[in-house]
């Protein structure tokens, strides 16, 4: 058995040495020190060896284990720092080659927008107000004097997920919550920012997700006169000084009168075109007074307060600020449309 202990060992040694990689090293390992291996196969077998012979086999085991371990670490070791080098050698930088340029990210179009219309009004005195996406039927038709059956409601298909919740179809809501946190009290100067969803089949112009800026003012003696003035500086900051307004009467159950605005088409300067249809005007938002319903239902006293709402579509004006023929373009993720908004520095 000594015998055979010292064939074993010499044999191991030799293929230790001649493992050219960690995987080799690792199978010898296991093929010598494994529970299946034969240095396990003599100790199972020291069980026949009588009571003298027995001490001296297992010193003469444990030496042979040992010698055999400390032969792979040291191995193990030197196939490491071989890696090491191989690997660096492959993954040499050449330090004289030219540079890769950074992809630099930039602004999309719609945040573009979103963000220079909030600006706007925040330098006019405007805060930003935001509310729930998921929202009740009360604050997203009730309080702004839309009854359950008014026929008003079918303007705007919605997304129910119970019979009282619903996926908001605007952002006024989050005038209404704003108006009843008040308690009645003024002055109220708001915008409120963020996506809406109606059940409308996608195409060029239409989105079942898309975004809305609605504006509220509430105080004493505001007057259209006040509207006026408010949508005709945000008209000129956004599409420029030449631009011209004018206000055409509508109906929205939330206002009273109610308007909505056009500016002159900036393509043919008001003479008519293809863009604006020959009648040399576009239309861009609704608008008007604030119902005194909804006023009331929100606290106010409607002889003693006043005010007036505007809402925009931020995509509508992107579309017509940079030429942009189809909404879908914003929600496609086409590196090609951003890339044509970057920013370029000197």
């Amino acid at each position: 058995m000594e015998q055979k202990l010292r064939e074993l060992e010499q044999d191991a040694l030799q293929k230790i040495q001649n493992a050219e990689n960690l995987k080799e090293l690792n199978d010898v390992r296991v093929a010598y020190l494994g529970k299946k291996g034969p240095i396990t196969e003599v100790l199972r077998g020291m069980g026949k060896l009588s009571a003298e012979e027995r001490p001296k086999m297992g010193a003469l085991v444990n030496v042979v284990r040992e010698k055999i371990t400390a032969e792979i670490e040291a191995k193990q070791g030197e196939l490491e720092e071989k890696a090491i080098a191989e690997k660096l050698a492959k993954e040499t930088i050449d330090v004289t080659l030219p540079g890769r340029p950074v992809q630099l990210g930039n602004h999309h179009p719609l945040t573009k927008i979103v963000e220079e219309i909030e600006d706007l009004f925040i330098s006019m005195g405007y805060e930003i107000a935001e509310g729930p996406e998921v929202e009740t039927d009360y604050y997203n038709f009730e309080a702004l004097n839309l009854p359950k059956g008014h026929p008003a409601r079918d303007m705007q298909d919605s997304f129910y997920i119970t019979e009282e919740i619903l996926m908001r179809t605007h952002t006024s809501p989050v005038q209404a919550r704003t108006m009843e946190k008040n308690q009645g009290k003024g002055p109220v100067k708001i915008i409120c920012p963020g996506k809406v969803y109606r059940r409308d089949s996608d195409d060029a112009t239409h989105s079942h997700q898309f975004t809305q800026i609605e504006g509220l003012v509430i105080d004493r003696n505001i007057r259209l006169s006040d509207l006026k003035g408010t949508l005709n500086v945000f008209a000129k900051k956004i599409f420029g000084e030449e631009r011209e307004i004018r206000l055409r009467p509508s109906f929205f159950p939330f206002t009273e009168p109610s308007v909505e605005m056009d500016i002159s088409c900036k393509m043919c300067g008001g003479s008519g075109c293809n863009v604006c249809k020959g009648t040399g005007w576009i239309e861009i938002l609704g608008a008007g007074m604030v119902h005194p319903n909804v006023l009331e239902m929100a606290g106010y006293d409607s002889n003693e307060y006043t005010g007036f709402a505007f809402g925009m579509g931020p995509e509508r004006i992107a579309m017509l600020k940079y030429g942009i023929e189809d909404i879908r373009h914003f929600y496609t993720n086409d590196i090609r449309l951003l890339k044509q908004f970057a920013v370029h520095e000197e």
